[in-house]
């Protein structure tokens, strides 16, 4: 049984506390006052004691002790079951997983919009939910035992934050059929999460806008170079996009694979040896975790590179046609929202993609690549350092 009274009664620590009360009320350990007495019965003649020491009787102030100490037990006894069984009948408030594949400020960003989400439906934390979250450190073998905890621990909810940590809870939470929610994912279908108990939002890249925003500050370009990792679905969908559309726009893409994020900053070198014009960005984390070491390179060189976000333009990208990974977040949280106030399934929410792309501009690292912002574009165009 697993109801309130049944579970009180039954468990171990409150039968200690009846039996405790037991004691208290009747003086005695639960035998027989007879089978005492009869035992004294049998002490021999020849001892010490005799029957009157026996069947002694306590004088008027033992007795009035006794009984002042009988009530204080008492009290204290009642105040712990009353407290026993307040703690029997908690509610706890469900717990939602977060799991961040590692540590940068877009994913951060998404995570802090996540929470925002949830208050923003009306949900308070401590109360409606409480938090669980963990870091994986860009290591695959940490999402796994990250997602197989929350598994284990029965959670209400699991969240990923980028591909490699929502594909782990997806396939840990599959078998119990625990919710999850992503967010951060460029492709969920190439990702293998747009159908069952998983939904989300998509940080899909406007290529076309990005590649119309490098033609309008580079007219000259003709080669634009990208970074990504091989094992990430997003980026592999990034590029194939980059490399259809690219020729409409007069550009070829010269694209480098790292398997880690430790080659990265040398798979820059060699982009750079090939005479690339530009780098355009994706929001391959393992790229974004190098990226001040990357412009560092860039910067030596005069080659602009152009960021996917907001974040990477504050961090020295000359502009991006990106968007705000905060308010995506926001969003991922909102539809967490729905699915813990039992207002509708992952299987009912299709996932979302942000519809509006913001122009972030970081103007300091435009005029020391000696580029010029089009008029067109400067009336929407978003100070990414203001």
């Amino acid at each position: 049984m697993t109801g309130g009274t049944a579970e009180l009664i039954f468990s171990p620590v409150p039968r200690v506390f009846l039996g405790m009360g037991f004691f208290i009320f009747t003086g005695r350990s639960g035998h027989d006052e007879r089978k005492i007495s009869a035992g004294a019965a049998m002490v021999p003649a020849a001892g010490k004691m005799n029957a009157r020491n026996i069947n002694h009787r306590p004088e008027k102030g033992e007795y009035t002790m006794k009984t002042n100490l009988k009530k204080v037990f008492a009290l204290i006894f009642a105040v712990m079951f009353v407290f026993c069984f307040a703690a029997c009948g908690e509610k706890k408030a469900p717990v939602i997983g977060i799991s961040q594949y590692g540590e940068h400020e877009s994913l951060d960003n998404c995570r802090e919009g996540f929470l925002q989400g949830l208050k923003d439906a009306g949900l308070v934390e401590g109360t409606d939910y409480t938090i669980d979250y963990q870091n994986a450190g860009f290591d695959d073998n940490i999402t796994k035992q990250i997602a197989e905890s929350f598994s284990a621990n029965n959670v209400a909810l699991m969240c990923g934050i980028a591909t490699n940590s929502a594909t782990a809870c997806y396939a840990a939470a599959e078998n119990k059929d625990i919710p999850v929610i992503f967010t951060a994912i460029t492709d969920p279908v190439q990702a293998k999460l747009d159908t069952g108990n998983v939904t989300g939002t998509s940080d899909k890249l406007a290529v076309e806008g990005q590649l119309e925003l490098i033609r309008a500050l580079q007219p000259e370009a003709k080669t634009i170079g990208i970074l990504y990792t091989t094992s990430e679905p997003n980026s592999i969908s990034a590029i194939a996009e980059y490399e259809e559309k690219a020729p409409a726009y007069g550009f070829t893409i010269e694209a480098v694979g790292v398997t880690a994020q430790s080659e990265v900053v040398q798979a820059c070198d060699t982009l750079l040896a090939r005479g690339v014009d530009c780098m355009s960005n994706l929001t391959d984390n393992n790229v974004v975790g190098v990226l001040p070491a990357i412009l560092e390179k860039t910067n030596a060189k005069s080659i602009p590179v152009y960021g996917s976000e907001i974040e990477q333009v504050k961090k020295g990208c000359v502009a991006s046609i990106g968007i705000d990974y905060y308010e995506l977040g926001r969003q991922t949280g909102q539809m967490a929202a729905k699915v813990l106030k039992g207002e509708a399934t992952c299987e009912e929410m299709p996932y979302e993609t942000i519809s509006e792309y913001g122009l972030y501009v970081n103007y300091t690292a435009l005029t020391e690549m000696g580029l010029t912002l089009p008029e067109d574009y400067a009336p929407r165009a978003i100070d990414a350092n203001a």
